[in-house]
């Protein structure tokens, strides 16, 4: 019992903000462990945001609700995942020389390159959540933890697929090796917190459930697809991942899950 809860205290303190007492000790073996509840961590996220962006909606129009919503969104993160958006637009879109790449994103000063990807993806996912919030019932927010969920499950299957741009190097190297029972793991994880995010639009009647049921089923595929299309990309310009590049795949997956949420409300309702 104590392993799990320090392996899932890890997990909250590595990838958010929420106020944890525990203290692990954060060894190679606990945080291979702790990656099981990385899809728990995003559906904790997921759920603050979802409430807060429905206090929003009762207060604000459309898109200061959103900018509030993505306020919390980050501030929940820490701007983890953002910092390795920015480091690896630096220097995937500086198309130097691998080692070169590799450099870039051990710089701790942020690029141009960065910068405007990061606006770009900060106003994509705020003009998303607007239209989400404008074309919802309070009974489908739920949905929101759907893109938190899938693309933290993704994470862990990068780090146990592909292999590392800088073996035993930084925090990353920690996980070199991750047990394939630790992905399997994870993925029932994320199979479970989704069926219940989907469930509970069911309090809207039955009228209700084609939005969710397609959520459900159509969401996890396409982080599989489009996760598994960007890591490909990235191994074979960089000989491999890095942690950058887990928060950014992290980051590109929220945005397009979130965009295909906001496609299926859009064709659906």
């Amino acid at each position: 019992m104590r392993e799990h809860r320090d392996a899932a205290a890890a997990a909250f303190q590595f990838l958010s903000r929420f106020p944890v007492r525990s203290q692990p000790d954060f060894s190679p073996e606990l945080l291979k462990r702790s990656v099981v509840y990385y899809p728990l961590v995003g559906a904790a996220i997921g759920l603050c945001t979802a409430g807060g962006a429905a206090a929003a909606a009762l207060l604000l129009p459309p898109l200061p609700a959103a900018v509030i919503t993505l306020i919390l969104w980050v501030g929940l993160t820490g701007g983890l995942h953002l910092d390795g958006w920015m480091d690896s637009a630096d220097a995937l879109l500086s198309y130097r020389p691998r080692e070169r790449m590799l450099e870039i994103m051990k710089d701790s000063r942020v690029g141009a390159m960065g910068v405007l990807a990061c606006v770009l993806l900060l106003l994509l996912k705020v003009s998303l959540l607007a239209a989400l919030l404008e074309g919802s019932s309070w009974f489908e927010l739920p949905l929101l933890l759907l893109p938190l969920i899938w693309s933290r499950w993704f994470m862990v299957r990068a780090m146990r697929r592909w292999p590392l741009a800088r073996a035993g190097e930084g925090l990353a190297g920690s996980f070199a090796g991750l047990p394939p029972l630790h992905e399997k793991r994870a993925l029932l994880s994320a199979t479970l917190l989704s069926l219940a995010a989907g469930a509970l639009p069911a309090l809207g009647g039955t009228a209700a459930w084609p939005l969710p049921l397609a959520a459900v089923l159509l969401l996890p595929g396409a982080a599989w697809i489009c996760g598994t299309l960007a890591a490909r990309r990235i191994c074979s310009r960089l000989g491999g991942l890095t942690g950058d590049v887990y928060g950014a795949l992290n980051e590109l997956l929220e945005a397009v899950l979130l965009l295909l949420l906001v496609l299926l409300q859009y064709n659906i309702q």
